[in-house]
């Protein structure tokens, strides 16, 4: 191995470990418990779902995040061209109006978290509190004709974005804080029809956990109707057998995340993606089911 090679190895370890740190800063804990609460207590009724993206089948603040951080880059880039000095300013402040909702997005999504993953999002967001305020700043100092001081507070909060922007990726992708847990369920469901049991060993009403091949699932009887979903919650993997049923839907133990039990549609977040629904049917008294679709 070369020795570019061997230096770039080296300063990518650094890198994983220096994304990876807050995760185990378990002094954040106590800051986090009670802003955590300060923003499930918000009185946002139904708009709470919307602002997890519900409606959209995927969380909303990744796809929010673009328009203030592509303002700002934007406008540090007409800084310094000839002509660009009011394109840049009015880019800073759209920038500035965006990252409101931008931000409330995401504090809605990070309060239902689990611990080290709430970490890893409170440096995230300090991070960006922090470019908030420096390109406050910046626009301010614009606003008074303080150009130089006004391009200098916006580099350190495109700095301070950027790193934001790092750690929100290694929540995301890396944390999988915003990844459908239940992608896998159609590559390890079956598709032949695989009986769970006698109907009578399912409770009317109660969650039961049972196995499909490969694939754990739950199963909630009720009446002559057996329904059976992916077990494994599509938000953060909440057991669902644990769970309770209300008002036709399976609620998550975990965060409260609400499934219509008749085709896994998602009727209260934090879950933005339909839980796995697999097909059924009762031979001789026995629950048997299978991939939705199969031949």
């Amino acid at each position: 191995m070369d020795t570019t090679s061997l230096h770039t190895q080296r300063w990518s370890r650094r890198l994983r470990r220096a994304l990876d740190a807050p995760a185990r800063w378990d002094v954040l804990d106590a800051p986090a418990r009670p802003l955590a609460e300060a923003v499930e207590a918000l009185p946002l009724g139904p708009y709470r779902d919307a602002l997890h993206g519900v409606w959209l089948g995927h969380p909303l603040h990744p796809a929010l995040i673009h328009l203030p951080l592509g303002c700002w880059m934007s406008a540090g880039v007409l800084d310094y061209l000839p002509g660009g000095r009011r394109s840049a300013d009015a880019l800073v402040a759209v920038g500035l109006l965006a990252a409101g909702p931008t931000a409330l997005t995401g504090w809605v999504d990070w309060a239902r978290l689990d611990p080290p993953r709430r970490r890893t999002g409170l440096v995230h967001a300090l991070c960006n509190t922090t470019g908030v305020l420096l390109y406050g700043g910046s626009l301010l100092a614009r606003c008074r004709g303080h150009r130089a001081r006004g391009r200098l507070l916006g580099l350190a909060g495109l700095t301070a974005v950027s790193v934001g922007a790092a750690l929100g990726g290694h929540l995301t992708y890396r944390l999988a804080a915003g990844p459908d847990r239940a992608a896998a369920v159609p590559r390890l469901g079956p598709t032949d029809w695989v009986a769970l049991g006698a109907v009578e060993d399912f409770p009317p009403g109660k969650p039961v956990r049972a196995t499909a091949g490969e694939l754990a699932v739950v199963v909630v009887r009720e009446g002559e109707d057996c329904h059976v979903l992916a077990e494994r919650c599509s938000h953060l993997s909440g057991p669902l057998s644990e769970g309770a049923v209300v008002d036709g839907c399976l609620r998550c133990p975990w965060h409260g995340s609400e499934f219509r039990l008749r085709d896994g549609e998602v009727v209260h977040g934090p879950a933005t993606a339909p839980q796995p629904v697999l097909e059924t049917r009762v031979l001789s008294g026995h629950l048997e089911v299978r991939l939705p679709g199969s031949a």
